[in-house]
């Protein structure tokens, strides 16, 4: 019965022991053996052997693309403006044991050399270049980074910026400074509305000015022909002129009385001595 169970327990222990030294990777995975505590070789998707007890699977790596989200930070443009971006990167790695034993965390170093670059990058550019200049960025941020992942087998497959965007803070002040503009641009146009109008106004006076003084011009000139006239006709004889006079003066006096804004008609106090005048005459 003791050799039965010893025999048992041998077999055990081979069938154990060839399973430890049969391993399997799946498609899209390598393996990192260490013998030993030490990089032996790397095992690719199928069926592998390693010794059993003396090799080790270590690491287990994707080969498949890989996402890495990289959070949201503070940036400061040349200008002072603060904004906030993150980015999202796609990397694939092509060398695991690179990758495991060149960096602590590629994971980390990786989102940390995309912050430093990022900070770096929109540090040098103005607030509108900045919000505007994407593609701009993206080009330099996969520039700086690539040379210093290959390091690690890691491959930059493309960075993108998700979003970048002013601050809370810098948001008002910049809604702020477009209301102000606004109110600006509508005082400017108020006060140019304003300056035309009064412009208008100011011509169409002195238009009208110009054209009083013409019609004034126009009728001196014909009541000086008149008076001439009536003077080469009388030759002396006052009698018509007179008749002239007070006709115009009693005519004067009709539109005086008439007027609607009159409350009170003052004749003059010669007015029966001009018209005794003209009787006199006649």
């Amino acid at each position: 019965m003791d050799g039965l169970a010893v025999t048992g327990a041998l077999l055990v222990l081979v069938i154990v022991t060839l399973g430890m030294g049969v391993k399997t990777v799946p498609q899209g995975y390598k393996h990192i053996v260490q013998r030993l505590g030490k990089y032996h070789g790397t095992l690719n998707p199928g069926l592998n052997f390693i010794i059993p007890y003396v090799d080790q699977v270590a690491y287990k790596i994707t080969t498949k693309d890989i996402v890495l989200d990289i959070p949201s930070q503070e940036v400061i443009t040349e200008d002072n403006a603060v904004i906030i971006a993150n980015a999202v990167a796609y990397i694939n790695i092509v060398s695991p044991e690179k990758a495991v034993y060149g960096v602590e965390d590629y994971n980390i170093a990786i989102q940390n050399l995309v912050q430093t670059a990022l900070r770096s990058i929109v540090g040098e550019m103005s607030l509108d270049s900045a919000l505007s200049s994407r593609d701009q960025i993206k080009a330099k941020l996969k520039a700086a980074i690539s040379d210093d992942i290959a390091d690690w087998g890691i491959t930059l497959k493309t960075v993108e910026i998700q979003d970048i965007n002013p601050s809370p803070t810098m948001q008002r002040a910049m809604e702020e400074q477009a209301a102000a503009e606004r109110q600006r641009r509508a005082a400017v146009t108020k006060a140019e509305g304003e300056k035309q109008a009064a412009i208008l106004e100011a011509e169409g006076r002195l238009e009208a000015s110009r054209r009083d003084a013409q019609a004034e011009v126009v009728l001196a000139k014909a009541s000086g022909t008149a008076i001439e006239l009536v003077s080469n006709a009388v030759k002396g004889d006052e009698l018509p002129v007179l008749y002239m006079l007070g006709e115009k003066y009693t005519e004067a006096l009709k539109e005086l009385s008439a007027s609607g804004n009159a409350k009170t008609v003052v004749l003059p106090a010669d007015l029966p001595q001009a018209v005794r005048g003209i009787l006199n005459k006649v």
